[in-house]
């Protein structure tokens, strides 16, 4: 038999002084004593029963040495293998929450067929452009009230990725996967492709298709575009039917007292454009005023704040830094810039602080410190003047890093991103070439965005009082000592505009107005208003159309999704293909070696002796 531990087996060695214990006891002195004539019979019962007794010797001691044998082996660890399958009873649903699922109750009939594949231990994934898992290994009660409280949401499915979740899930103990989905439209890789996948793993995968082709009318796109001192909304309508559609569209303009309405003419299968100009701050809403089979994409919002114009002041002592010449670049930005930090920070909600040789005064930390404590947001640029040999002590405590020493790399750090959100979008910090850096650590309530290779935090923040300080370790050095080649390339500007608009408090107005699917790394854990529910979260997932109230601010999220809201769609091909066989796959084994181990049942057949050696003793009344 094979051990985990045979070194275990050493523990047998306690047998030995057992033993040599009961070989060295005292032999009871027999004397024969002449006796009634019933006691000469009970003496012949004895008789009767002394081979008995010559094969049991003493019990006691049997017990005893099979209770040191059990022990010692169970130590070793004992254990026997089997093949076992791959598939269990561990069940994982991947149930497509994306907004197509919204047609003609797609969604609830997803939750009703997945109930009737519930087993004994049962995982939930909902499908959307970030799988979310909502439910791991529970029973099938906690399933079952899971699904009953689940809704659809509003983003593009990403049903490959959700399913390679469900295979991680699976990866030890095997089980089946079940994809629930109306399969019109999906983000990422074919999912068939994923199927396969799994499926040469061992494990059983099963897409059950939901809904049938129906009729809409969605509105499909919109934008803004910015006048002298108003807004025009350009708006998109499309058809999906083979009829002409007369469509009357209701709009609700923020300060208006009455509704406008709108009527298109809009072709089979066409698309129809039009405009809604003088748009004032507030929150516009524009309905398509029939029902039909998908309301996720009937209504439009558009939200246009009172005031983007963000008040900055840039701290810095290098001419024409590339900060500055970014910032003076970016529009809505009215930024002021000073050799140091003035006493009176109340005209400003944002410093950004880009001093490369001077170090903060005492005075000036202190003032910054009041600023970010009252609700002011900071941006702290790597330099030498953040080196700990030189910079003030207070002010490192201000940083959502703790900055060791300067370090230098002859043939460049990388970065990479550590998590996903807008901040990082659209910039390829890979191409970043980092020569000198602050080598720090990220401190225990912080949030690292951008690491290096080494896990050096360059792109984190945290919250201070009701502020916020944002730490970026790329520095804006120019010439031969150059931190890094960050203000050549032409992302530069990009994440310049995304750090403002993030910290500023306004921003642009396209960071008001979004798709379902963006994600926005929020400054810290805090209560959000979604369209249908309020959530404390840090790190936000915009996935319903409407309105989210997150810092005060109105954010109009809309589907604006041409294939998503694409009824009409017949997804059988794909239950096709994924039934097809493909003679190309790789194939695994199906089943796995298991060990089993037997030393529980050893432990508990030594305990039995335990009992049975006290039984004894009772019965001789020695206890």
């Amino acid at each position: 038999m094979p051990y985990d531990n045979p070194l275990g087996l050493a523990a047998l060695a306690s047998v030995i002084p057992l033993i040599i214990l009961y070989l060295l006891r005292p032999k009871p002195l027999q004397i024969k004593i002449p006796s009634l004539m019933f006691l000469m019979r009970a003496e012949q019962k004895k008789k009767r029963f002394a081979t008995l007794r010559r094969l049991i010797r003493d019990p006691i001691f049997l017990a005893q040495l099979l209770v040191l044998i059990l022990i010692s082996v169970a130590v070793a660890g004992p254990f026997y293998t089997s093949e076992e399958s791959l598939s269990g009873e561990h069940t994982v649903f991947v149930i497509d929450a994306s907004a197509s699922m919204n047609t003609d109750g797609r969604f609830d009939s997803a939750t009703d067929i997945a109930k009737t594949y519930v087993s004994k231990k049962n995982s939930i994934i909902l499908a959307q452009n970030i799988p979310v898992t909502v439910l791991e290994a529970a029973g099938s009660s906690a399933t079952k009230d899971a699904l009953d409280g689940m809704s659809g949401k509003g983003t593009v499915a990403d049903l490959s990725t959700s399913i390679t979740n469900a295979m991680r899930m699976l990866s030890n103990e095997g089980g089946r996967i079940i994809v629930i989905s109306d399969f019109t439209n999906w983000e990422g890789e074919d999912p068939v492709a994923a199927k396969r996948l799994a499926e040469s793993y061992g494990m059983k995968v099963s897409f059950v298709r939901v809904g049938t082709t129906t009729d809409n009318v969605g509105i499909i796109q919109g934008w803004l575009e910015a006048e002298e001192n108003s807004y025009t909304y350009n708006c998109v309508v499309k058809n999906y039917m083979e009829t002409t559609q007369n469509v009357n569209i209701e709009i609700d303009a923020a300060g208006s007292d009455t509704k406008k309405r709108i009527t298109l003419d809009v072709g089979p299968f066409s698309t129809s454009q039009f405009k809604v100009e003088n748009l004032g701050p507030g929150v516009t809403q524009l309905r398509i005023t029939r029902d039909d089979s998908l309301m996720t994409d009937n209504t439009a919002y558009i939200s246009i704040p009172s005031n983007i114009q963000n008040e900055l002041l840039l701290v810095t002592d290098v001419k024409n830094s590339p900060a500055a010449v970014s910032l003076s670049l970016l529009p809505n930005i009215r930024a002021t810039q000073s050799n140091n930090v003035p006493a009176d920070l109340s005209d400003y909600k944002l410093i950004v602080i880009d001093t490369q040789q001077r170090a903060l005064t005492t005075e000036e930390v202190a003032t910054l410190d009041t600023f970010i404590n009252n609700g002011g947001e900071a941006l702290f640029l790597a330099s030498s003047a953040l080196d700990p040999a030189a910079a003030n002590f207070d002010l490192l405590k201000i940083l959502p890093v703790k900055p060791i020493a300067t370090m230098e790399s002859n043939n460049g750090e990388t970065l990479k991103v550590v998590q996903d959100t807008r901040l990082t979008e659209d910039v390829r910090f890979e191409d970043i070439a980092v020569y000198t850096y602050l080598n720090a650590t990220l401190r225990a309530d912080a949030v690292s965005l951008v690491n290096t290779d080494s896990e050096i935090p360059m792109l984190a923040y945290w919250s201070v009082g009701d502020g916020t300080v944002m730490y970026l370790g790329l520095s804006d050095e120019l010439g031969e000592d150059a931190w890094n080649n960050f203000h050549n390339l032409p992302e530069y500007p990009v994440l310049w505009a995304k750090l403002i608009a993030w910290l500023g408090g306004a921003g642009d107005i396209g960071d008001y107005n979004l798709q379902t699917g963006a994600i926005s790394a929020l400054p810290s854990e805090m209560d959000v208003s979604t369209p249908s529910t309020t959530v404390t979260t840090s790190r936000l997932l915009y996935d319903e159309v409407g309105i989210y109230e997150v810092s005060g601010k109105d954010i109009a999220v809309n589907l604006y999704d041409d294939m998503e809201s694409d009824t009409t769609i017949d997804a059988s091909g794909v239950l096709e293909r994924a039934t097809a066989q493909d003679g190309s796959q790789i194939v695994r084994e199906s089943t796995y070696t298991a060990k089993n181990y037997i030393d529980i049942y050893l432990i508990i057949l030594a305990m039995l002796l335990v009992i049975v050696e006290i039984l004894i003793i009772r019965s001789r009344g020695e206890l």
